[in-house]
């Protein structure tokens, strides 16, 4: 079930986001999530409309989007890779918005592979001097299927 996210989720969005985090980007220091989180705990998930998905009422992931267009967040609990959670938070963003943006780490292939099969397109490739690392700008624009 997807629903959108509130105040009580905070703490665990919090916990998943750095789980998360530190799995999927092993190549980026611990200390830069670290300090990362305040930022995200007080500044960007308070502007940012997130969505959640539970899994028998616990949070499993979530989705964030800020200014109607930018993907600033999906994570998934590591329990639940490859089962459809991710996919179905996208498609809820997908539906609501015609177009969508987002940033991936390079080095992070199985986010990087997950957006192209959603049909994101890479515009951009950045180098982040806090992580030195390279990023790739995404985005997805909606088709309209006509039929004759």
């Amino acid at each position: 079930m997807i629903r959108a996210a509130n105040p009580a989720d905070l703490e665990p969005l919090m916990s998943l986001w750095l789980e998360s985090t530190l799995r999927a980007h092993p190549f980026v220091f611990e200390d830069y999530w670290q300090q990362s989180a305040q930022l995200l705990r007080e500044s960007y998930l308070p502007r940012a409309e997130t969505w959640v998905y539970l899994d028998n009422g616990q949070i499993v992931g979530f989705i964030s989007v800020l200014e109607g267009r930018f993907v600033g967040a999906l994570f998934v609990e590591h329990h639940f890779y490859g089962k459809g959670v991710a996919h179905a938070l996208m498609a809820y963003v997908q539906q609501r918005h015609r177009w969508l943006s987002l940033e991936v780490y390079e080095q992070n292939l199985r986010a990087y592979t997950f957006y192209r099969k959603l049909g994101f397109q890479q515009t951009q490739r950045l180098f982040n001097q806090e992580t030195q690392a390279y990023t790739l700008i995404m985005n997805w624009a909606a088709t309209d299927i006509r039929y004759p």
